[in-house]
């Protein structure tokens, strides 16, 4: 992927836990609520219909107001990785005011982890600004810490 530092924003991890796993927890609406937005901030609604044109719909609660996010899935490579744009909603009826589309990208790091990727892609530098001054890489490293600790709970229970 050829990323534009004009009006993409991305970064990588490593995570301590299988890709496979990984993978359930983003493609699961009871695990999305676990890990999705930085705490103390909740997800209260999640539906997701995993397929390109499906579906991915969070609502989210952030200082006691509700806020809903409804986009679809640009691309779906099962257990590699997810695209998805708030640009559209379901129908591929286009949005008044879209923010971004995401890729997650999930790889095996050889050693029983995952090698993280999130990038987040904007239709112009403003926006894409925006995104970084709203805290896009201290929210989006919140997100993989949390991601990576309910999987390690996960794999704990199991």
């Amino acid at each position: 992927m050829i990323l534009d530092p004009r009006t993409d924003l991305t970064f990588t991890r490593k995570l301590k836990a299988p890709r496979d796993l990984l993978w359930e927890c983003w493609t699961t609406p009871e695990h999305i609520r676990q890990f999705y937005v930085p705490k103390p901030h909740s997800v209260t609604g999640c539906e997701i219909d995993l397929r390109v044109g499906g579906r991915f719909n969070t609502t989210f609660d952030v200082e006691g107001n509700e806020m809903k996010s409804e986009g679809v899935f640009l691309e779906v490579i099962e257990g590699r990785k997810l695209v998805f744009t708030d640009a559209y909603s379901e129908g591929w009826k286009p949005a008044a005011d879209p923010f971004m589309t995401a890729i997650i990208e999930f790889e095996d790091d050889g050693q029983g982890g995952t090698t993280y990727t999130a990038t987040a892609r904007h239709r112009s530098e403003e926006s894409r600004q925006t995104h970084e001054d709203m805290g896009f890489f201290g929210g989006w490293t919140t997100v993989a810490e949390q991601l990576e600790a309910y999987a390690q709970s996960l794999m704990a229970r199991a």
